[in-house]
């Protein structure tokens, strides 16, 4: 494995470990389950979790509901 291979597998990994910490944790808080297993295979199917509004009952919809009620 030359230099620039190493490089581009490292970044490409830390950009992934990146969204698994971010993206895909808002993904399954807002109720999206599905999603944020299929995108451990597919990672652009977290993004598509974390734009959609949340599900009902969810726990991202109850953290909203304390935020603008205080």
């Amino acid at each position: 494995m030359t230099g620039l291979e190493w490089i581009l597998s490292s970044t490409l990994v830390v950009i992934y470990i990146v969204c698994v910490f971010t993206v895909c944790s808002l993904t399954f808080r807002k109720g999206h389950t599905a999603l944020g297993f299929f995108g451990i295979l597919l990672p652009f199917l977290w993004l598509i979790g974390a734009v959609l509004p949340p599900k009902p009952g969810s726990q991202y919809e109850a953290q909203e509901m304390t935020r603008r009620s205080t």
